[in-house]
């Protein structure tokens, strides 16, 4: 039995997960015979091919554990679980047949793929490698697990690669937005520190133009003071003796001269 095998605690763990998924496959199809219902049917085959899917897995973490103990464990011990890994091959292999015969004779074109390898792989193409568990040899049913776990590996390394380039992206993008909203702030601060430049040099403006316009009554009233004081000189200069101007000090008009008479320069004689 499979259960008396020489195994580490890792194997045995994922041995009986595997064996528990095959219990569960093999209570799928025997319900799945009895379901009449085709929507019915397509979803029970759905939940059926993730348990294959999961067997697949499970297989290859199997295979990868058993290759790590391989030069830890003799010889007949390693021939056994190579054996053991065969036989749930071989046994996975039959489910997958037994899929197949359901999708051809129950689900039409329902398409429910085991080994989805990638948008480029059809349901015909799947079929036509899947072949009678009957009719291929122990060497060929590793072959064939091996070769399948070896393109799901390229698959999923092309998976990370693109994950980590959106990655990659999506980092040089955060850096991008980083940097403009940065730049974005500072353009703020340069506008608000303009705008307040505005605000202050508007009212300087406002307060020379009131000082201007000060500024030019005062001038203007000098203009009539100094107007004012020159129509009054002209006037006392043209005619001095009016009275209804009064003299302006320090423009008097000059004191009539006293001429001495013949008479008194003969006195004096």
């Amino acid at each position: 039995m499979a259960s008396n095998l020489p195994m580490s605690p890792q194997l045995e763990q994922i041995h009986g997960e595997i064996h528990d998924n095959f219990r569960a496959l093999a209570n799928g199809f025997q319900k799945l015979d009895k379901i009449k219902d085709s929507n019915r049917q397509g979803k029970q085959l759905e939940e059926l091919t993730g348990k294959m899917r999961e067997c697949k897995r499970l297989i290859k973490e199997f295979d990868r554990e058993m290759k790590d103990e391989e030069g830890r464990n003799p010889p007949d011990v390693n021939k056994q679980l190579n054996d053991e890994k065969q036989s749930m091959i071989k046994e996975l292999n039959s489910y997958v047949q037994l899929r197949k015969t359901f999708m051809n004779s129950g689900l039409g074109n329902k398409k429910v793929e085991l080994f989805d390898m990638g948008a480029g792989v059809s349901e015909p193409a799947a079929d036509d490698n899947v072949q009678m568990a009957s009719s291929m040899s122990n060497q060929e049913l590793i072959n064939s697990g091996v070769k399948t776990m070896d393109e799901t590996d390229q698959v999923i390394e092309r998976s990370k690669k693109v994950v980590a380039q959106t990655i990659e992206v999506g980092t040089q993008t955060a850096v991008t937005l980083k940097g403009q909203t940065d730049q974005m702030g500072r353009i703020v601060n340069e506008l608000d520190t303009i705008q307040f430049s505005i605000k202050k040099a508007t009212q300087l403006v406002k307060e020379i133009g009131r000082q201007v316009a000060t500024d030019k009554c005062i001038m203007f009233f000098l203009l009539l003071v100094v107007c004012g004081v020159i129509a009054i000189i002209i006037v006392k200069v043209v005619n001095p003796n009016n009275k209804d101007i009064r003299d302006i000090p320090g423009l008097a008009p000059p004191a009539a001269r006293r001429l001495l008479s013949v008479s008194t320069r003969e006195q004096f004689k």
